[in-house]
């Protein structure tokens, strides 16, 4: 069986903390943020910081958690095992194939660029479009989805070349 490595995935969840203070820095996108958003340096101010960075990493470490399944093909071979009454009995018919299956493509695709090219393409047809249907819904402009989108689909394929390549 393919093993979650807790490590990599926690650090991995910082990405977007990191990259948000980049981002949503002033001198990079802050004050079109400020502007598509219609906050204040007061209405900022009034917010539990604290409680928002953690309940954001813990967030930021559940799309961790569920990109590995999207980045790393071998989870896939794992799932449709996973199942088998016998898979952890060693020597049993899906065991030896698990083992066969890790030994001989283990390794396939678990590069930073291929990670990064799905963590993309995760943030480009599934993140953005969540971000726009709420957005739409909450009257936010197309410049809101853009803004919000592109910052995702940075730090979900930064994410995604993490996970594959250390994970």
């Amino acid at each position: 069986m393919l093993n979650m490595n807790f490590l990599i995935l926690a650090l991995s969840a910082l990405i977007p903390m990191i990259m948000g203070f980049i981002w949503y820095h002033p001198k990079v996108m802050g004050n079109v943020y400020m502007k598509v958003t219609d906050l204040t340096d007061e209405k900022i101010k009034g917010g539990n910081m604290a409680l928002i960075f953690i309940v954001s990493y813990l967030f930021c470490f559940f799309i961790a958690v569920t990109l590995q399944f999207l980045v790393i093909h071998q989870f896939h071979i794992s799932s449709i095992l996973f199942g088998e009454p016998d898979i952890m009995t060693e020597g049993s018919a899906a065991n030896q194939m698990m083992t066969t299956f890790k030994e001989a493509y283990g390794d396939r695709f678990r590069t930073f660029g291929h990670g990064a090219l799905h963590g993309v393409i995760t943030a480009v047809l599934f993140i953005t479009p969540i971000i726009g249907v709420n957005a739409l819904f909450e009257r936010k402009s197309f410049k809101y989805i853009l803004l919000n989108g592109a910052y995702w689909t940075i730090c979900v394929g930064l994410m995604g070349g993490v996970i594959c390549q250390f994970t």
